[in-house]
């Protein structure tokens, strides 16, 4: 698909469901950027958002009480592909919007919610996230055609183009990776 235009370029299959897996995360670091306007906002990592539920999760080893910035979370979700930062993003967002909550909601439902709604704003019309992160779920599948739209109006957002641009980021130290020189806090693209 041409980015500018919409028109496709080829299509094969782009109307046929199929588990995203992490390029859900184009999504969550669009969603991130129009939310959060200060990319040194601190996050915090709670317990649940380290507890993925599902072996050998890609993670940067991020524990409960670990805090890392807005922008260093987004350069480990996207180049990472960082589980438990998906989590811990989607929480501090969704905590922005208690307005938006349900009762018996967590902040990363919210978010959820707000990904969901965000998505069909964008045109997808074959598009449902169950998660941040895009761990497997029967109820999280988009298509071809709906994933080119969300990428399309990523590379919209100046923020997410430079963060891309990079082919590497340090972010702070975390618990598991105290010294800021350790290797294991550098994420490469």
């Amino acid at each position: 698909m041409d980015a500018d235009s919409g028109t496709i370029l080829y299509g094969k299959n782009q109307d046929t469901p199929y588990f995203p897996a992490s390029i859900t995360k184009v999504m969550t670091a669009l969603l991130v950027l129009e939310n959060c306007e200060d990319l040194s906002e601190m996050v915090t990592f709670s317990q649940e958002a380290v507890e993925l539920g599902e072996d050998n999760a890609t993670i940067i080893g991020a524990s409960a009480g670990d805090r890392l910035s807005v922008e260093d979370c987004l350069y480990s979700l996207l180049f990472q592909s960082a589980n438990e930062v998906a989590n811990a993003l989607a929480e501090h967002v969704g905590a922005k919007f208690p307005e938006l909550r349900e009762e018996g909601m967590t902040d990363r439902q919210v978010f959820v919610n707000m990904i969901n709604r965000r998505a069909e704003e964008i045109g997808c019309t074959n598009t449902h996230f169950n998660n941040p992160s895009g761990l497997t779920d029967p109820n999280h599948y988009t298509t071809a055609h709906d994933m080119c739209l969300i990428l399309a109006e990523a590379i919209r957002n100046e923020r997410f183009v430079d963060i891309e641009s990079h082919t590497y980021w340090t972010h702070a130290p975390i618990r598991r990776y105290p010294d800021p020189d350790d290797p294991w806090n550098t994420v490469y693209a």
